[in-house]
């Protein structure tokens, strides 16, 4: 039996209650990480004291593979919500996992790659770069862990049959967030890694 969920309450701006409030919170999302990307661009131009690891210690290729993972969970997201939007269930189930196996492979990725960091003494109280690097990609890896459970919540919502072509709204909150995640990710990833 599928459940259908109750009627979508509007605001007066005449878009749904739970859109709305994901707008509202990836905004404060948008803040937090701005506070601190913009702080970290300040100090990295205007500092003539802010040290900056050798790129061959950054390990550019893995954070270059990570960027690919996140970027292909990103479309499997959107491959998830177009197969609901088809009333293609398993589609929709497929993708979200894929989409969460993803996200467990660049946490995957960063738990390697911490430690090689460490090693070569690039840690969160050896410089700025290194409090803000690991401030920063650690924040982004806790958006992550979110993401991941909330997709997880949406997996089995679908796997129980809770989504239809009509009631598909939670799938596209959860692709909202998921998207502000790997876009964070892609604004990391050169100021860190390129720069």
């Amino acid at each position: 039996m599928i459940h259908q969920p109750e009627a979508i309450a509007e605001t007066v701006t005449g878009i749904p209650n739970g859109k709305l409030g994901m707008w509202v919170f990836l905004a404060s999302e948008v803040m937090l990480f701005g506070g601190f990307i913009s702080s970290y661009v300040v100090l990295r131009t205007g500092s003539s004291f802010f040290p900056i690891p050798a790129k061959e210690l950054l390990g550019i290729p893995l954070a270059t593979l990570n960027t690919f993972v996140l970027i292909t969970s990103s479309v499997t997201m959107v491959l998830a919500l177009d197969a609901i939007q088809k009333a293609n269930q398993k589609g929709l189930i497929r993708n979200l996992a894929i989409t969460i196996l993803l996200g467990f492979c660049f946490l995957a990725i960063k738990s390697y790659e911490y430690p090689h960091k460490w090693h070569e003494g690039i840690t969160i109280s050896s410089n700025l770069f290194g409090s803000f690097y690991f401030t920063l990609t650690g924040l982004h890896g806790l958006h992550v862990i979110g993401g991941i459970a909330f997709n997880i919540y949406i997996l089995v919502n679908a796997i129980k049959g809770c989504y239809t072509q009509d009631h598909y709204e939670r799938v596209e909150y959860a692709g909202l967030y998921w998207h502000f995640v790997d876009l964070v990710w892609i604004i990391l990833f050169p100021i860190f890694y390129l720069l």
